[in-house]
């Protein structure tokens, strides 16, 4: 007998290879969503008034000082039951959403796997690459506490890992993303739409894709553009691929590629090279080496464009680098602290994009309101998947 799923799961967009979810599974992510939003919201902000009211005059007593910095206020406040508390139920919320998301998929892997062979097998527009070696830095550790991370194969030439993460997104970042999760994707074209109107880029290259979820509005909005996504990540790449084609993105290609070695590339092949979230699971020795890729691919003339959050700037308060630190300690991100410390505007500089080409503008998450007529309007205290970015870009010279 059918059952009807619950709100607001249902504003979930079930394109054809979607994990579909029982009534109780649906219910599990409706109670995850809401969790998700009163954790970053209402409780979230009982973690400045713990600092202000608790930690900062026990500190300033013990130490005779304030905070240097972030590291010290960390240390501090996880002394504090209401942060052990708000931090224990973050933790709890993504490993519910991990066992949630996979239960959904393994419960119907076959079929699933029937459904994503379907768009995939005949078509030349995804090309696995099995020399292709997973980077340390993404082998060690379970990414957002996904068992396997993004290349975890349950059985050869699985896709699991792409479903479960497209599974949970929604939940995940509370429905901030909208109903397919793109709207950092749909961000990127509504901001390239204002910047530079008439503009159409003939290739675009999305630097580590997953399952191509903010590349297929770029390839929509751009049907006549040859647009490439790769990652190193077998499984996701073929989610990603059939979930592209399902949506109608016939013109988006997915590659199996170390974006640290894209040799296959000519210098200057892209029109537009970017990332959305991706360079702080970077570690700091892929990160400079990627971004000097980036721009040898790049053309003269064209965009390099990276959304992520904020870097750890001297006028950021040091409690706020605290709070968006929180990830990379409870949440299996390893190299978020370290990249967002880094200078990447000299990164940048050093691989040949120089400072007065680049520019910093903040990004929205594009968000259908008549589905989600609250969605966030500002960012909350979960700044890790808060649905608002900076965008760190430049225009590479012409001569």
């Amino acid at each position: 007998m059918k059952q009807d799923v619950p709100p607001p799961y249902t504003a979930v967009a079930r394109h054809a290879v979607f994990p579909a979810p029982r009534h109780d599974e649906a219910a599990r992510y409706n109670f995850l969503t809401g969790l998700n939003k009163y954790l970053s919201g209402t409780i979230g902000a009982g973690n400045k008034l713990a600092y202000d009211t608790r930690v900062l005059p026990a500190f300033r007593a013990e130490h005779g000082r304030d905070p240097r910095d972030r590291f010290e206020i960390r240390h501090a406040m996880n002394r504090d039951p209401w942060h052990r508390f708000w931090s224990a139920c973050k933790r709890n919320s993504m490993e519910m959403r991990q066992q949630n998301g996979r239960s959904i998929t393994l419960r119907q892997i076959d079929e699933l796997a029937g459904k994503v062979r379907q768009f995939n097998e005949g078509r030349d527009t995804l090309e696995l690459d099995p020399a292709v070696k997973v980077p340390r830095y993404q082998d060690a550790v379970d990414i957002h506490c996904m068992p396997g991370c993004y290349h975890g194969e349950e059985r050869p030439g699985d896709m699991s890992a792409g479903a479960n993460y497209d599974s949970g997104l929604f939940a995940t970042t509370g429905g901030g993303l909208g109903a397919l999760s793109d709207g950092g994707g749909q961000a990127l074209v509504e901001w390239i739409r204002k910047e530079r109107p008439g503009w159409a880029p003939k290739r675009i290259l999305d630097l580590g894709c997953t399952v191509g979820h903010n590349i297929v509005p770029l390839a929509l909005a751009f049907p006549e553009a040859e647009v490439i996504a790769i990652d190193t990540a077998a499984p996701v790449l073929r989610y990603g691929h059939a979930r592209a084609q399902a949506l109608g993105a016939t013109n988006l290609r997915f590659i199996q590629m170390d974006a640290e070695h894209m040799g296959r590339f000519a210098d200057g092949h892209f029109d537009w090279v970017q990332t959305t979230m991706y360079l702080h699971e970077l570690s700091g020795k892929a990160l400079p080496a990627i971004i000097r890729e980036g721009v040898r691919v790049l053309a003269p003339g064209g965009l390099m464009f990276h959304l992520e959050q904020p870097q750890y700037t001297d006028d950021m308060p040091l409690y706020e680098q605290f709070i968006r630190d929180w990830d990379a300690f409870n949440n299996n991100e390893p190299f978020w602290s370290a990249m967002h410390a880094m200078d990447l505007k000299q990164i940048m500089a050093d691989a040949g994009l120089p400072l007065d080409c680049q520019f910093v503008t903040g990004v929205r998450a594009v968000v259908d309101r008549d589905i989600f007529p609250q969605a966030p309007s500002g960012e909350q205290e979960d700044h890790g998947r808060a649905a608002v970015w900076n965008a760190y870009g430049a225009w590479k010279p012409k001569a």
